[in-house]
């Protein structure tokens, strides 16, 4: 008879167990509204907490036999589909997703996630180091800078690797993203702008000013750094989701568009 928490970790998936941990992410989607979609349902310990809202649930599973075993277990509002999440079609009508990411693909799922409509609000548990570094603590990623000027990266709290079953190597980090109800940045913009945050951080020089001095006006660089109260000395990760939208009004028509986005 095999455990539980056995026999999915081919999925990169360690399972949540500690009852603080999942009221804590119940408490913060209980802060948002509107239906749920929960990433990796597992053996419903979340999903299950989650219920407890009495708002529509699609708890999504790729194991056939753990979906089918939760299918079992949940009410009838809960709607329990047997999907690879990178590959299942999200609603486009206002929804909320909320998930225990498997840490080897953390980043393609949120790459999944911040290319995906309807979303509102987004609760994750990912790596402690992928959630500090999307919350642009201690400086922001260019992941990070790619997206801000459509959504709000945050920060909820550590979580110890104890909390999971099997135990993973690293400290978990539960985080939330929102989608700006007014953008900085008008959508059809951001292609051309991911393009200026990559060449940004890609670029060379000691400090934004040179970064900068390379592909725009020195003069409207000082402007651009006195206004925006930054250093010349400052790195791309420094810069504010506000900095990077001016920038990208600066740069717009002087910088070329044809780089990746994110």
């Amino acid at each position: 008879m095999s455990h539980s928490y056995s026999g999915r970790h081919e999925h990169g998936q360690n399972f949540l167990h500690d009852r603080g941990v999942i009221d804590a992410i119940v408490l913060t989607v209980d802060r948002t509204g509107g239906p749920i979609v929960e990433i990796g349902a597992g053996d419903g310990a979340l999903t299950r907490a989650l219920q407890k809202l009495d708002r529509p649930l699609t708890a999504i599973e790729i194991d056939p036999y753990r979906a089918a075993r939760l299918a079992k277990r949940t009410k009838p509002c809960t709607r329990v589909v047997e999907a690879d999440f990178l590959k299942y079609p999200l609603p486009r009508a206002p929804h909320i997703i909320v998930g225990n990411l498997p840490f080897h693909l953390t980043t393609a799922m949120l790459r999944r996630i911040l290319h995906s409509p309807g979303w509102t609000d987004a609760v994750l548990l990912v790596q402690w180091e992928v959630a500090r570094r999307r919350a642009a603590i201690g400086g922001a990623t260019m992941m990070t800078s790619q997206w801000w000027p459509w959504f709000e990266f945050g920060l909820v709290r550590k979580v110890s690797a104890s909390s999971f079953r099997p135990r993973p190597s690293v400290d978990g980090g539960l985080m939330t993203i929102g989608r700006r109800a007014e953008p900085l940045i008008d959508a059809a913009d951001r292609r051309r702008y991911q393009a200026m945050v990559h060449q940004v951080f890609t670029g060379r020089g000691h400090g934004i000013a040179q970064i900068l001095a390379r592909r725009l006006p020195p003069a409207s660089v000082r402007n651009w750094l006195r206004n925006n109260k930054v250093g010349p000395k400052a790195l791309p990760r420094d810069l504010s989701a506000e900095n990077w939208a001016e920038l990208f009004e600066l740069a717009t028509t002087r910088l070329p568009s044809n780089l990746p986005a994110s």
